[in-house]
């Protein structure tokens, strides 16, 4: 469960350790297949000096993976030198997908409503009844953009608590919901974009309802099990973590430099994550994030995310008419950005793409493809407030999202 924010301090060296880089292409056949090849490795070349530089300005770690359609995959992982001792970073490793997950809630959402056991313009009450306040003029299309006038809960104190690892108590989807639903709203249902993840929440609370079933398990029956995504699952707090693949350390800064965050908000000084301290960082990746339920609780690697954005955006998962649905967007944040169910409309300076990105303590991940699901892309980075506090930092990182989509679009990397 995030809050849409910006994000802090290079203090890294410039000095990286690089880790991985597979680039498998195609043979080339002829002086055209020649000069593509040529583009592609100085494009890969670009987007390695970009990651570099994301690492120098103060991002732990990056893992990016590039698939451009046409035979070439390319995998750049960097990692700053003091944090290999915890866990040395593959592009295989596992990532916490934060608000990625509402892609997925939104797939099974529209999978449902292909099966008419759900219909966009159901109300929240109908299904929830006495749940959410003012439920019956929410509908579920409105919970899928963002438009259901929902506050969101991402500061409040006990969503801090809960995501700096203070609060170790198990919590219900109910009381997750609760904490968005005590707050005043923030508009009229069917009114302006508000991102909002307790609607989110609620969506899950749906599924549930309309199928008797966990949402863990519709993840696995219905996304990640028939698309072969070995690595993805829902993180609870009986089982926080699956699959065989490793999960990357993530990272957040420690009490003294998390300050311009915490003082704002009132917290005291020292007040921080919970984790252990490595090189003015906290590692956070013990802090049990399951209460991000269907807002933000999948974990997933690069490979199987492209899996699922391929299946998306293809129509693999559900009917035509229904993906136009998704894609039918409204105003979000600034003029470069739209928001669909479930999924965000960039008009990236390569080219307009549509994804997601997400972030919770330890993990920031960007995931887009072209409209066809053909190309895809990833940019998964371990650190999420240390963009938040680091101006050097959050533009290093925005600037390696715009790298990776232009790699993917087959154009130049900008600034390369």
């Amino acid at each position: 469960m995030t809050a849409k924010t910006t994000r802090r301090s290079g203090r890294r060296p410039a000095a990286v350790t690089a880790l991985v880089l597979t680039v498998a292409a195609a043979c080339p056949l002829a002086a055209v297949a020649d000069t593509s090849a040529t583009a592609e490795r100085s494009r890969t070349r670009a987007l390695e000096a970009v990651a570099e530089r994301a690492v120098a300005a103060g991002v732990p770690g990056v893992v990016v993976r590039v698939d451009n359609g046409r035979g070439a995959v390319v995998n750049v992982v960097r990692q700053g030198p003091w944090n290999t001792s915890d866990h040395v970073l593959r592009a295989g490793d596992a990532f916490r997908m934060a608000s990625n997950t509402k892609t997925v809630t939104a797939a099974l959402v529209l999978q449902l409503v292909g099966e008419h056991r759900l219909r966009l313009d159901d109300t929240v009450e109908r299904w929830l009844p006495g749940v959410v306040p003012n439920g019956g003029a929410i509908t579920l299309r409105m919970l899928l953009n963002h438009t259901g006038g929902l506050a969101d809960s991402a500061y409040t104190a006990k969503s801090l608590n809960l995501m700096t690892g203070h609060d170790t108590s198990t919590t219900t989807a109910e009381e997750v919901l609760a904490l968005g639903t005590d707050l005043p709203p923030v508009g009229a249902p069917g009114g302006t974009w508000s991102y909002s993840n307790p609607g989110y929440v609620a969506l899950g609370m749906v599924l549930e309802k309309a199928t008797g079933r966990t949402f863990a398990d519709l993840v696995q029956q219905r996304v990640a099990g028939p698309l072969g995504m070995r690595d993805t699952y829902i993180a609870t707090s009986a089982a926080p973590r699956r699959g065989t693949a490793p999960l990357a350390h993530g990272y957040e800064p420690d009490a003294a430099h998390l300050r311009p965050i915490t003082e704002p908000l009132g917290l005291p000084e020292g007040w921080g994550f919970v984790g252990p301290a490595d090189d003015e960082h906290v590692d956070t990746t013990a802090i049990d994030q399951s209460w991000g339920r269907a807002a933000a609780a999948i974990v997933s690697t690069a490979a199987d995310w492209a899996r699922f954005d391929k299946a998306l955006m293809s129509g693999g998962l559900f009917p035509a008419r229904l993906l136009a649905e998704m894609r039918a967007t409204v105003p979000s944040e600034g003029p470069d950005h739209r928001y669909g169910l479930g999924v965000d409309e960039y008009r990236s300076p390569c080219g307009t793409v549509w994804g997601h990105d997400g972030a919770l303590p330890g993990y920031r991940s960007d995931n887009y493809t072209d409209g066809t699901g053909r190309r895809t892309v990833s940019v998964l980075s371990t650190t999420h407030f240390g963009l938040v506090v680091s101006p050097e930092a959050n533009a290093a990182e925005a600037e390696l999202v715009d790298a990776a989509i232009c790699a993917m679009l087959g154009k130049p990397v900008p600034n390369s």
